[in-house]
Order: C-alpha cells, then structure tokens, then sequence
C-alpha cells in the first residue's frame, strides 16, 4: 500500500493531494510549514481587509485547470453572461467531486475586469502597450516616431543569440521601448542588471507576446472578434477570482482533502531528510511546539524551495551539490497594505495592479484590492492598497521595521500622486522570502547538476513553482501536480513530462 507524503499545501502540493485521492490513494499526509494554507496563493484576512499576495488571477489556457476551479468554487450565477462564461458550461463533474458538500452562495467565483497599466510621469499607458491615440498622445511626436524606429530595426536585425533579458526584450519591443518601459522596473523585481538575466524567465513568463500581437489584438477587440480561449494572459481582458481571494479556493480544497481522509499538518517545518540507495526513506519535521517527528514513506511530492530540499538532506549529496543549491537565488517579496478613504486618492484607479515606472521611489507596483473583488474590502467607501516592494533578505529593505515599512509606503503613495493626504486609516506589513527563484547566478546556469541528482531519487517528485526553482503560474504548478499525481497512481514515472510542463507550447496561455 503506497503511504505518500506531500511537502507544501500551496496550489501545487493541494491540487496533488486532491488528485492522488481521487485516483484511490487513502494514505496521504501534507506537510505545511506556514499556518494556513495556499503558499503564496494564500489571503491574508487584517480586520475584515483581505491581501492577494501578488495577485492571482484564475485564467488558464487549459481546460483541465479551468473546470478544476470551477468544480471547487463555480462561478456566481449572477454575473454577466459573456463568453469567458462559456468556458464553464456542461463541463462534466463526473470524478471531479470527491466528497463534495453543497457550497454556500459565498463559495463562488466572480467573472472580474481584467486591467493593468503602467504609470510613468504621472500617466496611465495601457500594459501591454497599445499603440492608440491615447498612448501616442503621452508619448508625444518624437517619442513615438524613434520607438517605432527602434521596433522596425528590432525586427530587421533581432539578436542572435537571444541570451540574455535584455535580448529577449528588445528582440520584442526594440531598444527605445525597452529602455522606457521595461528595463528600470524589471531590474527593481531582480536585484540585477537585465543583461545578467536568462532570456529563459521573458519565455516563461511572457512567452511570445510582442508589439505585433498588440496590435493584431486591438484590430480584433475593435471588430469583435476576440477569442478569450485563445488569448494569451497578457491580452486577456476578463477572469475569474473567488469571491474571497484566491485562498479561499485552496482552503476549499484543504477541506476537501480533509473529509475525505488526508491528514494535514500546518505549522510542521521538514528539518531533515533520509534517503537511501536511490529512494527517500523518512523526513524529521518539527511542530508548532518545537517538538520533533519523523514520518516514513512509499512516495514524496516536494514543493518546498529546492534549496532548502537539498540543505535538509545534504548528507546524501556532493559538497559541490549542496554548495549549487545553497547558491541558487531567490527573491523576496513584501507587501503593505494601505487603507485609505475614497476621498484620500485625487482619482479613483480602476486597475487590478499598476506597474509604477515613476524614478526615486522604491515601490515597485500597486494593487487596488477592490477590483480584484469588492468583498476584500471591509467597508464602503474604502480603498485597500497594496504597495509591492521586491528585494531579498539580506537588503535594508527587509531589514526595516514594520513602522519604517509603512511609512515609507506611505511617503511613496503621495510622492508619486497616488494619494492626495500623508497618511493612510491604517497599515499592515506581509513578508515573503523566496517569492520568486532567480533565473541568474552561477547555479542557476548549472541547474541541472542539482536537477539530475534529485530526479535520481526513484519515489521524490519536485513540483510547483519552488520546488522546480521555475516561475511558474499557478495553473502550471497545478499542472504539474496533476502529472505527478497520474505517475504515482499508474506507476509509469517519467519525470521529465513534468518538467516538460510550461516549457512547450501545448502549456503557455496563448493560440497554439
């Protein structure tokens, strides 16, 4: 009988665990060092003012993902009957509802306006960039005629090869654009030059999208034509969000998971692992109390951060192995939420997030929580913000103190004319270490000598976005836990259909 042991209770560690149970596994237990679960899919709850860590929106070229969410949080019945709709209708339940109860009318999903936009010089330039009157107008004559100048050599003459972040963004956009736009607020997500960053994390993350689809995409949204199936994430104009922020679709999963059997354990942090002649034996985790526990297995499923998956069982490995994976690098993420009056801000922002390119302030974006979903927000007539600010442990940024964090935020709000008054009703400071992997550094370029190693391990599956160090979304992380999960029951393990995952075009959010 196979006992399976799940490190994380994220996206990626909970929809793996649903998936295990529904192909017949019974003996399942989830670690969860934090505690709650949903990994940086989590809400944060502060007085009634919910947080989406970093912003989730539930869209996914995948059908399989799509009805997934559905059959755990279905759509609201009284939204707007648009297409994006139609991706949910006669969508089959069968073998999809293990165990599931009737939901209450606040276990639902909303269909949500999708909107972001960069804010540069105290303007709003649509993101991605839409080259219409109202872009051209802010930009001004001699600014639009050289950007277009620097696209048109960008296309005649790309880089070969594309290397490095700064390659793959001018190969896309051209020099100007790049310089303008994308170049200052990348390198404030990274903590390094563009030029250091693999062209890898521009294919992860935004894939193939480019001026040229832009604007094929404006054509088609003026004729009515637009495909939101076949559109790529950047592009998409609707999604849905459960009603409470995205945690509340993975605590609805955790209760499922739950009822039907499985064991979670939160506030339970790995400190050791054993493995033995190619196979993962037993794990030693400590509990809230600090107490000690180990639990042996058939099967592992990590999410945990690669780093520290092989720092917890370095007595298996190479020096030069656990000093590449004690190298690879992260960053971390802090969030202050801000809440203001309506009146406080000179004018209302209808954005999900904004991307704040304005120079001399550390605040890399904004989030307006009303528009992911008005119930975020605990009262009428508030606006619930959150500063997003990139660095790593390490930085005075961290460092600071939650009074100087909220502050600073603060400052930043009316210095770039988001906020008309000096200080916010109240304030409150969320860290996250290890939000993003790193796709720099020498390990980095190495990967896959801490990769292979770790593939090795007959009864270890990484999945997720930390546990494959990749930048996954949260649809492909559940993809990936999808794979593992069909391996484990069948017993055809290929783990290389896993990390194939996000990587070809059958996975990336856009038109094959």
């Amino acid at each position: 009988m196979k006992k399976i042991i799940i490190i994380g209770a994220g996206p990626a560690g909970l929809t793996a665990a649903y998936e295990l149970q529904k192909g017949g596994e019974k003996d399942i237990t989830i670690l969860e060092a934090d505690v709650q679960v949903g990994g940086i899919s989590r809400t944060i709850n502060y007085k009634g003012n919910r947080i989406d860590i970093g912003g989730h929106r539930f869209f996914s070229k995948s059908d399989w993902v799509m009805s997934w969410w559905a059959n755990i949080l279905p759509i609201e019945k009284n939204n707007n009957d648009f297409s994006l709709n139609l991706r949910y209708r006669g969508q089959s339940r069968e073998g999809l509802d293990i165990g599931t109860t009737k939901l209450d009318r606040d276990a639902v999903m909303l269909i949500r306006n999708r909107l972001s936009r960069i804010y540069y010089n105290r303007n709003f330039f649509s993101y991605p960039l839409k080259l219409n009157f109202d872009t051209l107008r802010k930009l001004g004559f001699y600014k639009t005629i050289t950007f277009g100048t620097s696209y048109v050599l960008s296309r005649l003459a790309p880089i070969k090869p594309e290397v490095s972040l700064q390659d793959f963004f001018i190969n896309r956009f051209g020099g100007r654009l790049y310089r303008q736009f994308f170049k200052d607020y990348t390198e404030k997500v990274w903590g390094v030059p563009c030029t250091e960053i693999s062209s890898e994390w521009g294919a992860q993350r935004i894939k193939s999208l480019s001026i040229t689809k832009a604007l094929w995409h404006a054509f088609k949204s003026s004729l009515g034509l637009v495909n939101l199936k076949a559109e790529q994430t950047s592009l998409i104009e609707h999604f849905v969000y459960p009603k409470f922020g995205p945690g509340q679709m993975w605590e609805s999963v955790a209760d499922q998971f739950v009822r039907n059997g499985g064991k979670l354990l939160l506030e339970s942090k790995v400190e050791k692992i054993t493995i033995q002649n190619n196979e993962m034996k037993l794990l030693l985790y400590k509990n809230a109390d600090g107490q000690e526990h180990t639990l042996n297995g058939t099967h592992f499923i990590s999410t945990m951060p690669i780093k520290d998956l092989v720092l917890a069982s370095k007595d298996n490995w190479t020096q030069s192995m656990v000093n590449s994976a004690a190298n690879l690098l992260y960053r971390d993420f802090i969030t202050v939420g801000l809440l203001y009056r309506n009146e406080d801000l000179p004018r209302p922002i209808e954005d999900n997030w904004i991307y704040i390119q304005e120079p001399g302030v550390k605040v890399g974006r904004v989030q307006i929580f009303n528009n992911w979903s008005p119930y975020l927000v605990a009262n009428e007539g508030m606006v619930w913000l959150g500063l997003e600010f990139f660095c790593k442990e390490s930085d005075a940024l961290w460092n600071m103190s939650e009074s100087e964090l909220k502050f600073l935020a603060q400052k930043e709000m009316q210095q770039i004319g988001l906020s008309s008054v000096e200080h916010a009703q109240d304030a409150v400071v969320i860290k996250v270490p290890k939000a993003y992997p790193g796709y720099f550094g020498d390990s980095y370029k190495n990967f896959k000598n801490i990769r292979q190693p770790l593939d090795q391990i007959s009864n270890l599956f990484l999945i997720g976005r930390n546990g494959m160090h990749r930048y996954n979304n949260q649809d492909h992380s559940m993809l990936t836990a999808k794979e593992a999960a069909d391996q484990i029951v069948s017993g055809a393990i290929d783990k290389d259909k896993i990390w194939s995952i996000n990587i070809d075009d059958e996975y990336h959010e856009e038109s094959k």
